[in-house]
């Protein structure tokens, strides 16, 4: 009797939890749609492009504005990604508290913000950072909105090497905003993050199988499984190998970095092989998530220390 007087409250508060309206949103409602851990670590990306271009010969003034129009262009894609995955994210366990499933925020606020933040960003790029970066900007946000987002997030498992582009983008802004020109350095650090994302990516997506499965996106480990998307990883680290010897050989940066980026690679690539014999994937997987994370945020620090002066 106890047991169903319970659950009797339990489903009455329930039910009148449901029919109550949503909290208003909060400023944090407004930062997390703008995905913060993207944006943190596309900047560094972004710091580290205009860094080696610049030879240590660095114009800072410069340098933050193209942070902060980077920064703008990034933050006004997520939001727009946000807005319309807003349906697919109720249905995963770890979007569904974000503040537009939840009803926090409204679609047409959020889509003005895209807009706004996507406006004010281009227009600092354009105006201070050269065209460029501007026209670099444009494409980041093209791709991850309208290809990525729009198209390919639901309908292939191409979506994440597609979507890769946009998040290559930020290092190349970088350097194109000194060099005002796309040569062997803005094509090394555009290979750099498009090889890095997939794998990364992956790693993530063989963790949340299940709810990707259940959200309805047809990621790679969803539609191929957990081994083929393995052996796909494999060739983009492979490819990440050579680049920390062009950047050397070429005088983009030093004997540090070439030491710590291609052993860094070279570890990745072991890990992931060592992952076919791996009894729990999800163990795995996670290992690798957060190796990747490591890789790229140490590669791109000691870039930037071991950049060769101008």
């Amino acid at each position: 009797m106890d047991n169903q007087l319970r659950y009797e409250a339990s489903s009455d508060s329930a039910a009148m939890s449901a029919k109550s309206p949503p909290e208003g949103a909060s400023w944090r409602d407004f930062v997390t749609v703008t995905k913060p851990g993207i944006i943190r670590s596309n900047l560094i990306a972004a710091f580290a492009g205009y860094w080696v271009a610049s030879g240590w010969d660095v114009q800072y003034g410069r340098l933050i504005l193209t942070l902060m129009g980077t920064m703008l262009v990034m933050a006004s894609a997520c939001v727009f990604n946000n807005f319309f995955d807003r349906d697919l994210d109720m249905k995963m366990e770890r979007t569904r508290d974000r503040g537009l499933p939840t009803g926090r925020l409204k679609p047409t606020t959020v889509l003005l913000y895209a807009i706004g933040l996507g406006i004010l960003g281009l227009f600092v790029l354009f105006a201070f950072s050269g065209i460029l970066a501007g026209l670099f900007g444009i494409v980041g946000m093209f791709v991850y909105v309208v290809v990525y987002t729009l198209w390919l997030k639901r309908t292939s498992t191409w979506s994440t090497s597609v979507g890769a582009i946009s998040g290559a983008m930020p290092p190349v802004i970088g350097y194109v905003a000194v060099t005002g020109r796309v040569d062997l350095g803005a094509w090394l650090l555009f290979a750099m993050l498009f090889l890095w994302q997939p794998p990364h990516f992956w790693a993530l997506g063989i963790r949340r199988k299940e709810e990707y499965r259940a959200a309805g996106f047809p990621l790679l480990p969803v539609v191929k499984g957990t081994r083929r998307t393995q052996f796909q990883m494999i060739p983009y680290v492979v490819l990440l190998i050579p680049i920390p010897f062009i950047m050397y050989a070429y005088d983009y940066a030093g004997i540090f970095y070439l030491i710590i980026s291609a052993g860094l690679s070279i570890a990745w690539l072991i890990l992931n092989l060592r992952g076919f014999q791996a009894k729990d994937e999800e163990a795995w997987a996670k290992k690798s998530f957060f190796f990747s994370i490591n890789y790229l945020t140490i590669s791109l620090i000691v870039l930037v220390l071991n950049t060769i002066h101008g």
